[in-house]
């Protein structure tokens, strides 16, 4: 396998330019899949790896995190995927095999994910990252070590007792419309919060709550400055607020809504609360990242 070449779009050094370029196709070692990719997505990461230099470090590389196509080949110890399964998967930068900028890449079965028939490639392709941060922001495993604050920790609806644990409590998720804010909105309901209020413009009301928001502020009308008191008209307490949008802005703002004792959930460096300290009212920020890849993520991320 190792000998066919694919087209793959090429990071020829760093921060050099994409370039369309051949390359070998990898060959599955044992606990991976070979995947003929038929759609990927793209990601703000995708554009960072290029611009700042960063997770890729061995040249020529491929970018290119979430993907989805059919098997073309397994690995030894690979029993739950067969040749010619569709399938979704988050895949890496390193080595350049497992980036999702070609025509086939590798995937570590951790990842990887059948395909429902419901679903095309092209929106399958779409999940794997969104979801990721979503899920590992609120459920994965917390570790007061972390360098980044980590994951919430909190229990996940596909644990004993997890379904409905936080029912009745308010939960506000800033970007309500984004790939990751209507993840988070989904997981939020399944969760059992209520209400959920989010942000979004009017033109995408109707799609924040049909994955279950309760209330969608238009951001349009309402800066972040007054988001606070907005909040504050539906619900006087609020525990979760989980921030896909996390500027500096939207970040103060979560942190005010947030209730004492209460966690803010943000996706870009914090600007608000310490790393791996409460706040003197007892609030935490933590800062995930939706690699499933990633060694404190893989307990709670394998697919």
């Amino acid at each position: 396998m190792s000998s066919r070449l694919q087209k793959a779009l090429i990071l020829p050094a760093k921060f050099a330019d994409f370039v369309v370029a051949e390359r070998p196709i990898g060959q599955p070692g044992r606990g991976f899949v070979l995947v003929k990719i038929h759609a990927a997505a793209l990601n703000p990461v995708d554009q960072k790896i290029k611009d700042l230099g960063i997770f890729i470090d061995e040249f020529p590389g491929v970018a290119g995190i979430d993907a989805a196509g059919t098997i073309e080949a397994v690995g030894g110890g690979v029993t739950e995927f067969k040749e010619g399964d569709r399938v979704l998967y988050q895949g890496w930068g390193k080595p350049a095999d497992r980036g999702t900028f070609q025509q086939y890449g590798l995937a570590s079965v951790l990842g990887v994910a059948k395909i429902p028939d419901s679903l095309s490639f092209d929106q399958a392709a779409t999940i794997p990252l969104g979801l990721g941060t979503a899920a590992l922001g609120l459920y994965g495993k917390r570790d007061p070590k972390a360098e980044r604050g980590g994951p919430a920790g909190l229990i996940a609806p596909w644990d004993e007792g997890g379904r409905g644990k936080f029912a009745g409590k308010p939960a506000v998720v800033i970007g309500g419309s984004s790939s990751v804010g209507q993840y988070a909105i989904q997981l939020a309901k399944l969760s059992g919060y209520d209400p959920i209020i989010t942000t979004a413009s009017a033109h995408n009301e109707a799609y924040c709550k049909a994955a279950g928001a309760t209330h969608v502020v238009d951001y349009h009308k309402v800066p972040y400055s007054a988001l606070p008191a907005a909040v504050a008209e539906i619900a006087s307490s609020v525990p979760l607020v989980y921030d896909a949008i996390s500027v500096a802005d939207s970040q103060k703002a979560s942190w005010v809504i947030a209730a004492p004792q209460g966690i803010v959930i943000v996706t870009l460096a914090p600007v608000v609360g310490k790393i791996g300290e409460e706040a003197e009212d007892g609030k935490r920020v933590f800062y995930t990242y939706g690699s499933v890849h990633a060694a404190d993520n893989q307990e709670k991320g394998s697919i």
